[in-house]
């Protein structure tokens, strides 16, 4: 791999950690990109890329925990949190929250590199999912209305007849748009279609028949 396969933020308000850390980072052949505060990090437009954020706790502007919960919601890099005034209910917090490593300075180079390998790995999976998911979604939305009333009952567990009855149509044409479903959605087996279902957040149907059946 090559350093522009993957960015490294740092974020941090001593400009001598800065430029030792992206130094560091340099010599492994990764591409590092500096900040002296929060706002100048949100402010910046960032590639596209896995990526990681060392942040500092104590900032000039915002607290990097604060920073931290206020960039959750969104699709940030994974963080690895560096302080000088390091305390444990802090690192718990930020760990809780989603942090991949807490170093107190000062930190071996051989920690903080583990601590980013860990963070772009992460970051590569998290991507993975998301472009994973966004291809099952368009799958979902090339089906039919009708297909898409059939997916919920069929992963629900109930019997063909059960699911037609709930349509009111054929037990032969659920069948035939049941097969639809499982071809567009390129889903290998049932369990298949049932744990594409879960991730697209599909409301399990069931049938008011169910239970008389």
């Amino acid at each position: 791999m090559t350093g522009h396969d993957r960015i490294v933020f740092i974020v941090d308000d001593d400009e001598r950690i800065r430029e030792a850390l992206g130094e560091l980072l340099a010599s492994h052949g990764i591409d590092a990109v500096t900040f002296g505060s929060a706002g100048d990090y949100i402010r910046a437009d960032k590639p596209d890329i896995p990526s990681c954020l060392i942040l500092d706790v104590e900032l000039p502007d915002i607290n990097g925990l604060d920073l931290q919960r206020q960039i959750a919601a969104g699709d940030h890099p994974p963080i690895v949190f560096i302080t000088g005034h390091g305390d444990i209910p802090s690192s718990v917090r930020a760990i809780k929250h989603g942090a991949v490593d807490f170093l107190a300075k000062p930190f071996s180079d051989a920690d903080l590199m583990a601590a980013i390998d860990a963070a772009i790995g992460e970051d590569r999976r998290k991507r993975a999912e998301r472009a994973d998911l966004g291809k099952l979604r368009q799958r979902y939305l090339e089906l039919t209305p009708r297909e898409r009333e059939v997916l919920p009952l069929v992963v629900s567990g109930l019997l063909n007849k059960q699911a037609a009855a709930e349509l009111g149509i054929s037990e032969v044409t659920l069948q035939i748009h049941r097969r639809n479903v499982m071809h567009k959605m390129a889903a290998a087996s049932l369990a298949d279609l049932v744990r594409m279902a879960e991730r697209l957040e599909i409301p399990v149907t069931h049938s008011r028949r169910a239970g008389g059946s």
